[in-house]
């Protein structure tokens, strides 16, 4: 099958190779209800993505306080030379995620004979139609699809890959979605299944201006507050949810003590409802905490690669210190 329009594949019929490990599907309504039976109330950040929230984030990345994305864009096409001198020729890229296609595209452009690319995610749908579309624009590439978990390390030898370096791409400061030990966790997994030469390139967001963190959560369109709450209308449609959406309201907040933003949705009166039968009521005032984005010092972030089996021998920042790429290597006196 392909789109009508556009002559893309949608199936995976073209790709190398497709390796399905058949990770375990979250439970939404588990998660939910236990997240709203916890004190403070939280509910995981996974769970945005649904098609609008995936198009509403989409339109996050473009906001003009949102400088994480642009920023990164920026400083792959700064660094392009470099990046292709340290990866070397043949090269693997490995993504954990599968996350922007702009930015894959920007890497494999930037390290000019790349021999192959792997997407990982855990939704098997989006995972093959990103693979099958990159595949469409680069057919002389060795492109395979993993569908897995990503933080329970990385398990590549099976894999019919080129012999190339292997560098695994983890851009978007997604490392810092991640609690302190996960992040160290995840990180060690990668390192787990490294061999010698191999490398990450990992983008991590910085600390800086309080107002200026808070405003990239919180622009004045109003679409990160569209996303936060579109959440609420998700579980209401998919968890027969009675949740009063208009009773709560966008918050956006820096945590000094734990270097993150985090998101909140703060009711504006009492309210009571329920999801699939079972009552819930919060007061007036009291949040749900949806999302926490960890910022890094540059030496925080070293710290923390080195805790999980790696040494950064180059990093790359813009001019104004917004936003650092990191190469990380393993250390093998670890």
């Amino acid at each position: 099958m392909t789109d009508a329009a556009l002559g893309r594949p949608t199936t995976h019929a073209n790709l190398d190779f497709f390796d399905d490990q058949h990770p375990p599907a979250g439970d939404f309504l588990r998660d939910v209800v236990s997240g709203l039976k916890r004190a403070p109330k939280t509910i995981p950040p996974v769970y945005f993505y649904d098609r609008k929230g995936s198009a509403l984030f989409d339109q996050i990345t473009e906001a003009q306080e949102y400088y994480v994305t642009r920023t990164e864009l920026g400083l792959l096409d700064a660094i392009a030379p470099e990046l292709a001198e340290r990866a070397g020729h043949g090269a693997v890229v490995v993504e954990p995620g599968s996350g922007s296609s702009v930015k894959i595209r920007k890497l494999l452009d930037a390290l000019g004979d790349p021999a192959g690319y792997v997407g990982l995610d855990i939704s098997r749908d989006h995972l093959l139609d990103a693979c099958a579309d990159l595949k469409f624009d680069y057919p002389e590439l060795s492109i395979g699809a993993v569908c897995g978990d990503f933080t329970s390390g990385l398990d590549l030898d099976h894999l019919p890959l080129p012999q190339g370096r292997r560098v695994v791409f983890f851009p978007g400061s997604t490392i810092g979605n991640f609690e302190p030990e996960a992040a160290r966790s995840v990180l060690a997994g990668f390192r787990k299944g490294m061999r010698r030469g191999d490398a990450v390139l990992i983008g991590a967001d910085r600390v800086k201006a309080a107002e200026t963190l808070v405003a990239a959560y919180d622009d004045a369109a109003g679409i990160t507050a569209q996303f936060n709450l579109n959440l609420l209308t998700r579980i209401n449609r998919e968890l027969d949810g009675t949740i009063p959406v208009e009773a709560f309201t966008h918050l956006s907040l820096w945590n000094t003590e734990k270097s993150r933003i985090e998101m909140h949705l703060e009711t504006t009166r009492k309210v009571s409802f329920s999801i699939k039968g079972e009552h819930f009521e919060m007061e007036k005032g009291e949040r749900l905490h949806t999302e926490n984005s960890h910022k890094f010092t540059p030496q925080a972030f070293g710290k923390l690669a080195e805790t999980a089996g790696f040494q950064i021998t180059q990093s790359w920042s813009d001019a104004d210190e917004f936003f650092t790429l990191y190469w990380l290597e393993p250390r093998w006196d670890a």
